[in-house]
């Protein structure tokens, strides 16, 4: 059994509906060899990424950054599993209320520097809330499952 870790920042109602979406696609009824993990940053560790398969991360834009919660996560497992999980698949997803570019930076840089391996290009969702969000995640996390139940990545 392949494990996905889903590791998001949902502090609003908005962004609860985007991770739980995000979920919910990765664990479609088709995909049958895949265990999913959702944590908050705060709750997650270097023990959940030493133990999964492949990584979702969702963040919040904060002040043109990631989230505070995010930044904590990977402060505290960015050096104990440095060496370990290189090339580990990993996806992202930025809730912006402006334009996502300096929290896609900020997060790129840390992943380039843990040697993760990106899936797919970071989605950013921009500006006011739209319903499509919350289907575009789902189909996200539905990729990442699937590619790791069929044995892509």
């Amino acid at each position: 059994m392949k494990k996905l870790l889903i590791v998001a920042h949902a502090p609003s109602p908005n962004t609860l509906k985007l991770r739980d979406a995000a979920a919910r696609g990765a664990c479609h009824d088709d995909i049958e060899n895949v265990s999913v993990t959702v944590k908050a940053p705060l709750d997650a560790g270097p023990e959940d990424v030493m133990t999964c398969d492949a990584i979702l991360l969702g963040t919040t834009e904060n002040l043109g950054y990631m989230s505070g919660a995010l930044k904590d996560f990977f402060d505290r497992s960015y050096y104990p599993v440095l060496e370990e999980k290189q090339g580990l698949p990993c996806a992202l997803y930025i809730r912006a209320g402006h334009d996502g570019t300096g929290t896609r930076r900020a997060v790129e840089t840390i992943v380039t520097g843990l040697r993760w391996n990106w899936v797919q290009d970071p989605l950013v969702l921009k500006g006011a809330w739209q319903d499509a969000f919350e289907d575009q995640l789902e189909e996200m996390g539905m990729y990442l499952a699937a590619g790791l139940d069929a044995g892509i990545f």
